[in-house]
C-alpha cells in the first residue's frame, strides 16, 4: 500500500503558521489592521526555504494546497448573491471590468512582448479581493447599502471575470472550440443553476435538519459532492479547476436558498471552518514558502516594481470602477469605490502561481505582483474607511441594518 510523502516538520509548520497568524494580526491591531491572509503568507515566507528553511513544499502539502485554492474560489463564489447585484450595479462593474481590462492588456503587452504572456501578466490587475473586502463591509454595517451593493459588484466582476479568462488563456484551444467548451459548461453550469432552483422534496430538507448537528452532515457532504463534480465538470472540459469551484459556490448557494435561516447559517458556518479553518490558510501559507523572496530582493529593479504595481492595482482596476459609479455618488464614496476595487491579493497569488508554474512569467516579477498585492490589502480598505469617514459598529451590537434596494443604481 502505497502512501504520500510528506515531512512531518511540514505538517507540524504549516497548520502553527496558520494558528498564529490570526493571533499576529490580532496583536496587531492596537497599530494598524492586517488581514490574517498576509501574516499568512508572510509566516508561509519566514518558514519557507528563502529565510528559515524549516519547511518546504513536499507532495501532500502542495495536494492540500491545491485543496486549499479549490475551496478559497468555492467560498469566494459562495458569498456572491446574483440576484441582488442584477441591475445597475452589476451593469457598471461589468463596464468598469472591461475597461480595466483593455487597459491591462496594454499594459501587458509594453510589459512583455509575449502576446500570452503579457496577456498573463495584465490579467492579474484587473482582479479584487472580494473575500478580503467583504467582512470589512460587513463587520461596518455598509454591506445591505447602496455603497456596499457597489463594492460587491465590483469585486463579484473581478473575481468571476478574471476566472473566465484565464480558463480561457489556459486552453490552449483555438477560440471556436475555446467557445464550444465554454458553451459546454455554461450548459452545465445551467442544468445544475435549474436543478439547485428546483423546490427540494421534503425527505431531504428533514434529513439536512436530522443531519446538521450529528455524524451524518447530509448537507455539507451535498455541497462538497457538487464542489467536486463541477470541478471534474472544469477538468472533463480542459479548463481550470478554479471555473469549476466558483461556480459550484454560485450553485451551492441557491441550492441551500430556501431552507431556514437558522439552518442555513448552520451550514455556512460549517463550510467557513472547513475553509478558513483548516484548507484556506494551508493555501496562503503554501504561496509564502513558494514566495521567491531572493529574486525580490536581490534585484533593486524588481523591488521597485512593487510600488508601480500598486499604482497600477489603483489606475487600471480602481480608477475605472470609481468614473463609472452612479453620477449621484458622492466624491467621498467613489474615491472609497476606486480604493475598494483596488484591493488584490488572493487572485493574484493564484494568477502569479499559475502563470510561474506555466512558464509565462519570471517568479521575480511575480514576486513583486504579490508584494504589491499585500500592500493594497493593507493599505486601501483602510484608506477607503477613512475616506468615507464610516464607523463601525459597536461590538455587541447584534442589530439587522436596514436593507436599502440599490436597482435603481
Amino acid at each position: 500500500m502505497s502512501t504520500v510523502a510528506a515531512q512531518p516538520l511540514n505538517l507540524l509548520l504549516i497548520p502553527a503558521a496558520a494558528v498564529a497568524a490570526p493571533l499576529v494580526a490580532d496583536r496587531l491591531l492596537r497599530w494598524i489592521a492586517v488581514p490574517t491572509v498576509v501574516v499568512e503568507i508572510v509566516l508561509g515566507v519566514l518558514i519557507g526555504p528563502d529565510v528559515l528553511g524549516w519547511a518546504n513544499v513536499d507532495e501532500l502539502v502542495d495536494a492540500l494546497s491545491q485543496f486549499g485554492l479549490a475551496m478559497l474560489m468555492f467560498l469566494a463564489g459562495y458569498e456572491i448573491d446574483f440576484g441582488k447585484l442584477r441591475g445597475g450595479p452589476l451593469k457598471r462593474a461589468g463596464a468598469a471590468w472591461l475597461f480595466s481590462l483593455v487597459v491591462a492588456l496594454g499594459v501587458g503587452a509594453l510589459v512583455n512582448p509575449d502576446p500570452l504572456d503579457g496577456a498573463f501578466a495584465g490579467l492579474v490587475l484587473t482582479t479584487t479581493a472580494l473575500g478580503t473586502i467583504l467582512p470589512i463591509l460587513r463587520d461596518s454595517g455598509e454591506l445591505p447599502t447602496p455603497f456596499g451593493s457597489l463594492v460587491m459588484a465590483t469585486g463579484a466582476v473581478g473575481e468571476f471575470a478574471p476566472i473566465i479568462a484565464i480558463a480561457v488563456l489556459l486552453s490552449g484551444n483555438s477560440p471556436a472550440r475555446t467557445a464550444v467548451i465554454l458553451g459546454a459548461f455554461a450548459v452545465i453550469t445551467a442544468v445544475a443553476v435549474l436543478g439547485a432552483r428546483r423546490p427540494r422534496p421534503a425527505w431531504s430538507t428533514r434529513l439536512i435538519e436530522r443531519t446538521l448537528r450529528t455524524s451524518g452532515q447530509f448537507a455539507i457532504r451535498a455541497v462538497i459532492l457538487v464542489l467536486a463534480a463541477m470541478v471534474a465538470a472544469a477538468l472533463w472540459l480542459d479548463l481550470d479547476m478554479l471555473l469549476g469551484a466558483f461556480t459550484s459556490g454560485i450553485v451551492s448557494r441557491l441550492l441551500l436558498s430556501d431552507i431556514r435561516r437558522a439552518e442555513e447559517e448552520v451550514i455556512e458556518a460549517k463550510l467557513e471552518a472547513i475553509g478558513f479553518g483548516f484548507l484556506v490558510p494551508v493555501f496562503f501559507v503554501v504561496s509564502g514558502m513558494n514566495f521567491d523572496l531572493d529574486a525580490l530582493l536581490d534585484d533593486p529593479g524588481t523591488l521597485l516594481l512593487v510600488p508601480v504595481f500598486l499604482l497600477l492595482f489603483l489606475v487600471v482596476r480602481g480608477l475605472p470602477a470609481g468614473l463609472l459609479a452612479p453620477a449621484g455618488l458622492g466624491r467621498r464614496d467613489r474615491a472609497a469605490l476606486t480604493l475598494y476595487g483596488a484591493t488584490a491579493l488572493p487572485l493574484v497569488v493564484v494568477i502569479t502561481t499559475i502563470e510561474v508554474d506555466a512558464g509565462h512569467l519570471p517568479s521575480s516579477t511575480a514576486a513583486a505582483l504579490v508584494g504589491a498585492g499585500m500592500l493594497s490589502v493593507l493599505v486601501f480598505p483602510l484608506a477607503a474607511q477613512r475616506v468615507r469617514g464610516g464607523a463601525r459598529p459597536e461590538a455587541g451590537d447584534g442589530q439587522e441594518r436596514p436593507r436599502v434596494r440599490a436597482e435603481s443604481w
